[in-house]
C-alpha cells in the first residue's frame, strides 16, 4: 500500500507577468501513490501552475510563494539545481507529444538520454534500461521498437513514449499537463490507467491537469478547480463534485453532461451529396513496410445531415476525411460529388471545406484574421476585390459570433475557442455545401466544447449544410450527429442512427468506445455520479 506521505506542498503560489497576477494564491498537496487533479476552463491558470512547479515558466513570468518537494523549495533553487531534479525527481508529461519529442531521434535514444544524463550509464546499459522503461509504459522495448521515430507512432504511442521518458528514473513527482486531450476514449482510458499504475508501483505523487471532469472523476483522488487563476473548489473526489458552489465549477459539471439531440430525418431519403465507394489507401513507411489506412471503405453523406466518424487511434478516420475533401488521393475506389465521379478538383474544393483539429497550426501566424478567413475566396470566379473579401470575412465571423474588431488582429491574440470559431468562419466563407470537421473540439475544455457544438448545430441547421464530423468524443457525437459510422483498422465495422449505435452497440469496437467513455450525471441532492458506457 502507498504511504500517501506528502511529496509536494504548494502554498500561496502566485505567478505574474509584469506585475499582473495570472495565478493567485494557489495551494495544494500531492501525496505519494495518489493522483491529484487540477481542473478548470481555458485560461484558468492550470498549465501555468504546473509550469511554475516544474520551474518552466516563460522568462517574463515571476513566481512567488512556496513549492516544497520534500524539504526543497523549488522556487528558491538555481536553474542548475532544478535541471538536476527534472527527470530524476520530477517527471513531466507534456500535452502535445509531437512538439515535446525530438522528431529526428528514435524514441529509445530519447529515453536513454535521460538515463545517461542522470545516472552516467554507458550506451549499452542505458539502451537496456530504456527498453525496460518502454516496456513498462506499454510500448515494445526491443531493438526494433526502440528504433522507431516519433512520426511512426500513433498519438497514444507517442504519449506512452513521453511517459516512459518521464518515469524512467521513477521520480517522486510526476506532472502531467493534459496528457489525453487529443486521444480517443479507449486510449485515454489506457493512458490514465497507466499513470495510476505507475503512481501505485513507484509511490509517485501525480499532479494531473485536465479540462475533462468526467475523466478526472474516474482516476483522481483529489481535485482542485481553478478559475481566473484562483482556487475556487478543492476536496476529495468524487464527494466534492456534488457540492460545487462556484459558478465556473458548476458550469464544468453541466458541460460534462452532453445534451440529447433530435436527429434530422428529412435528409434520410435525399440523393447522396458526397459518396466514397470501395476506397483504399496504403501508406508506405521507411524500410519498405506498408500500413493499410483504408481498406475498401464506403461512405454516403446526404444534404442536410451530420455523419459522425468514430474509432480508435489509427482506425483511418482522418485519412477518410482528407480523401473526402480532396486533400489526399485514394489508391483505389471512387469519390462521387453530387452524383458525378471524378469531379473537377476546384468544384470539389469549393463545395467541401475543412475545419482542422488544431486551428493555430492551420493559420499563417503573420496573416491578419481578415485575410485568413477570406483565403478560400480565391476559388470564386470572378474573384472579389479586397473590399469584397473583407466584407465577406466580416459576415462569416458574424455567423460565429465574432465582431468586426476581429478582422485586423493576428491569430496569437485569440483563445483556443476563439481560434476554433475563426476556423469555422473560414470554412463557411464561400459558402460550401459540406463541412468536414476533423477532431474540431477535441482540444477544447468542456464549457468551450459545449459552446462550439451548440454553434455548429445551429449553423448546420440554418445553412442546411451536410457535415462529416470526425471525432473520438462520444458525447459530442450525441450532441451533433444524426448518424454514426464506426471504423476499426481501416474498415467500417458498424453504421446507423446515433441512438441505436450508442445505446445498443453491436460490434466489439463500438462497445469498447462506449464503455470507455466516462459520463457525469447528478444523483440525489446534486451529488455527482461517474458512469462508463452511458453517453448522455
Amino acid at each position: 500500500m502507498p504511504s500517501e506521505q506528502p511529496i509536494l506542498r504548494v502554498k500561496g503560489l502566485t505567478v505574474d507577468f509584469g506585475g499582473r497576477a495570472v495565478v493567485q494564491d494557489v495551494s495544494l498537496v500531492a501525496r505519494a501513490g495518489t493522483v491529484t487533479a487540477i481542473a478548470g476552463g481555458s485560461g484558468s491558470g492550470k498549465s501555468l501552475t504546473l509550469a511554475a512547479i516544474a520551474g518552466l515558466l516563460p522568462r517574463a513570468a515571476r513566481a512567488r510563494g512556496r513549492v516544497m518537494l520534500g524539504e526543497l523549495d523549488l522556487l528558491a533553487l538555481p536553474e542548475a539545481r532544478l535541471c538536476a531534479l527534472r527527470g530524476a525527481q520530477v517527471g513531466m508529461v507534456f500535452q502535445e507529444p509531437m512538439t515535446a519529442l525530438n522528431p529526428l531521434m528514435p524514441i529509445g535514444e530519447q529515453v536513454a538520454e535521460v538515463l545517461r544524463l542522470h545516472r552516467s550509464l554507458d550506451r549499452a546499459s542505458a539502451a537496456d534500461a530504456a527498453g525496460q522503461a518502454l516496456d513498462r509504459a506499454g510500448l515494445p522495448g526491443d531493438a526494433a521498437g526502440r528504433a522507431r521515430l516519433p512520426h511512426e507512432l500513433s498519438g497514444g504511442q507517442r504519449q506512452r513514449a513521453l511517459i516512459a521518458i518521464a518515469t524512467a528514473l521513477r521520480p517522486a513527482l510526476l506532472l502531467a499537463d493534459e496528457p489525453t486531450t487529443a486521444l480517443d476514449v479507449t486510449t485515454q482510458a489506457r493512458i490514465m490507467d497507466l499513470l495510476g499504475r505507475l503512481a501505485d508501483e513507484d509511490e509517485t505523487a501525480v499532479v494531473l491537469v485536465s479540462h475533462d471532469l468526467a475523466l478526472l472523476s474516474c482516476h483522481a483522488r483529489n481535485l482542485v478547480v481553478l478559475d481566473a487563476g484562483r482556487v475556487v473548489e478543492a476536496g476529495r473526489m468524487p464527494q466534492v463534485l456534488g457540492t460545487f458552489t462556484h459558478a465556473a465549477a458548476r458550469a464544468m459539471v453541466s458541460a460534462a453532461r452532453p445534451p440529447r439531440r433530435q436527429a434530422r430525418t428529412a435528409a434520410a431519403t435525399a440523393a447522396p451529396l458526397l459518396e466514397l465507394r470501395g476506397v483504399t489507401r496504403v501508406h508506405h513507411l521507411r524500410g519498405g513496410s506498408r500500413v493499410t489506412a483504408l481498406d475498401g471503405c464506403d461512405l454516403v453523406l446526404r444534404p442536410g445531415e451530420t455523419l459522425a466518424v468514430v474509432g480508435a487511434s489509427g482506425a483511418g478516420k482522418s485519412t477518410l476525411a482528407r480523401i473526402a475533401t480532396g486533400l489526399e488521393r485514394p489508391d483505389s475506389g471512387t469519390l462521387l460529388w453530387d452524383g458525378r465521379a471524378a469531379p473537377p478538383s476546384a468544384e470539389l474544393r469549393r463545395g467541401v471545406q475543412m475545419v482542422f483539429q488544431d486551428p493555430a497550426s492551420s493559420f499563417d501566424p503573420r496573416w491578419r484574421i481578415a485575410d485568413t478567413v477570406a483565403e478560400p475566396l480565391h476559388l470564386e470566379r470572378p474573384r472579389p476585390d479586397r473590399e469584397g473579401r473583407r466584407a465577406r470575412a466580416a459576415a462569416a465571423l458574424a455567423r460565429v459570433e465574432l465582431g468586426p474588431e476581429t478582422l485586423d488582429r493576428l491569430p496569437h491574440a485569440f483563445s483556443g475557442g476563439q481560434r476554433q470559431r475563426i476556423a469555422i468562419a473560414r470554412a463557411l466563407v464561400l459558402p460550401p455545401r459540406v463541412v468536414v470537421l476533423d477532431e474540431a473540439v477535441s482540444a477544447l475544455d468542456a464549457v468551450l466544447k459545449a459552446q462550439i457544438l451548440s454553434l455548429l448545430d445551429r449553423l448546420v441547421r440554418e445553412l442546411d449544410l451536410a457535415c462529416l464530423f470526425v471525432t473520438h468524443d462520444m458525447g459530442a457525437v450525441r450532441a451533433l450527429a444524426d448518424r454514426v459510422m464506426v471504423m476499426e483498422a481501416g474498415r467500417v465495422v458498424e453504421e446507423g442512427p446515433v441512438h441505436r449505435i450508442l445505446e445498443s452497440p453491436g460490434h466489439p469496437a463500438t462497445r469498447a468506445l462506449v464503455e470507455a467513455t466516462p459520463t457525469l450525471r447528478l444523483g440525489p441532492a446534486g451529488s455527482a455520479i461517474v458512469e462508463s458506457g452511458h453517453v448522455g
